[in-house]
């Protein structure tokens, strides 16, 4: 049996894992780290678009990666939050957000996947160890280090493995640490859209009986469309034809901007929520879907992820440059301690929102619109929430705030 020894060996090569692996090789010269997939590495026909956070473009500053990005990345000047019951015709605002979170810098920026795995594969280049693809079939954790057993026979060893694989993480299933999982019986149909009028730089999201619709600016008279419905209508959107889709997503925006041409498959995602009861074991670490899955209802889901990635490359690199063993109990702890409550809480959030906002009775209506309107109203409360959710301010790991770890 052949066994290959580094100091870290991350599981998953997706944006997580590859912006991990970027930060440990570039922030701790002599590293050895090893990048294991089920699949070759190569940029994936992904053709959806993510919101990335004012905190975490900071992320990618701090790691050479953002000004690859920054071409093909379109910025969110503005918000606009309404919401209508089942055959309104008025949809009221209630709130909305203009101009930046810090000065020159927006609330975030939509950038379509396949440009963010280009810009990190490009980035990690020969830095490191990639093993894929190859199948993992067993993990044992012993007093100084983690074994990774493949299927080919060979073997993985490091003083700390990082699960990365997400929402269905084998590692983490392997590691015997527990979920809490609530299906929420709706499904996210996602598309990018083509679209008459100008966007302007505007993120629309409207709350609908049957769970949110977003479209969010991409580059040009583009957006992409992030829209909730219960799992079986999901379904039989998803087998209409294209102009059938396109006369529905246009009624669903209330035809904010005008004719909607879509300009690939729509596609459906069951959502749902997923809490690891631990973020750690045994020389072993979740970080991204693996440790955490939310409702799309903010646009969270990769940032949260990104900010475990900042979190535990400062928290390992410091533990090595004072000679500590990195993937101690200690090290890991101090980890999870800084990452639980902000996952917790965004988890409670979403999952508070959704459940506040999909659903048609009247008086839930009232309570959560004149809600909005108060908040709307209040400009340092308004500001406050949005700081939060761009990840923006209070002494979050270094490389939140564009600082090198």
């Amino acid at each position: 049996m052949t066994l290959s020894r580094y100091d870290v060996a991350i599981v998953g090569a997706g944006p997580v894992g590859l912006t991990l692996a970027l930060a440990l090789v570039r922030s701790m010269p002599g590293i050895s780290v090893a990048l294991l997939d089920r699949r070759p590495l190569s940029v994936p026909p992904d053709h959806r678009a993510t919101a990335l956070a004012a905190g975490v473009t900071r992320i990618l500053e701090a790691l050479d990666v953002w000004d690859r990005l920054l071409p093909d990345a379109a910025p969110i000047a503005q918000m606009k939050i309404t919401d209508s019951g089942r055959g309104d015709l008025a949809r009221p605002l209630f709130l909305s957000f203009v101009g930046d979170v810090v000065p020159g810098r927006p609330y975030a920026h939509m950038v379509p996947n396949t440009k963010v795995a280009a810009a990190l594969i490009e980035a990690v280049g020969d830095r490191l160890t990639v093993l894929a693809p190859v199948s993992i079939t067993g993990f044992a954790a012993g007093p100084a280090q983690a074994t990774l057993s493949l299927a080919d026979g060979t073997s993985v060893a490091a003083a700390l493995v990082v699960a990365a694989d997400g929402a269905n993480s084998a590692l983490r299933t392997m590691a015997g640490i527990d979920v809490f999982s609530h299906d929420y019986g709706q499904s996210g149909l996602v598309a990018t859209i083509a679209h008459e009028l100008d966007h302007e730089q505007t993120a629309y999201e409207h709350f609908r009986p049957a769970g949110p619709f977003a479209s969010l600016p991409l580059p040009g008279r583009r957006s992409s469309l992030v829209w909730t419905e219960a799992r079986a209508d999901a379904e039989r959107f998803k087998l209409m034809d294209k102009p059938a889709q396109e006369t529905a997503i246009e009624a669903a925006m209330g035809s904010t901007l005008g004719t909607v041409t879509i300009e690939d498959k729509l596609q459906a995602y069951p959502l749902r929520l997923l809490l690891t009861k631990s973020f750690i074991a045994p020389r072993l670490a979740l970080v991204g879907d693996a440790a955490h899955v939310i409702h799309p209802i903010a646009g969270q889901g990769l940032n949260l992820g990104l900010k475990d990635v900042a979190a535990f490359a400062e928290v390992v690199i410091e533990a090595m440059r004072l000679g500590l063993d990195h993937g101690s109990d200690p090290v890991l702890a101090d980890y999870q301690r800084w990452r639980r409550l902000d996952t917790s809480m965004m988890a409670m959030v979403t999952d508070g929102l959704n459940r506040l906002f999909s659903n048609d009775i009247a008086p839930v209506r009232a309570l959560r619109d004149f809600g909005l309107g108060v908040v709307d109203r209040l400009p340092p409360v308004k500001s406050a929430l949005i700081r939060q959710a761009a990840a923006i301010g209070g002494d979050g790991p270094r490389l939140t705030r564009g600082m090198p770890i």
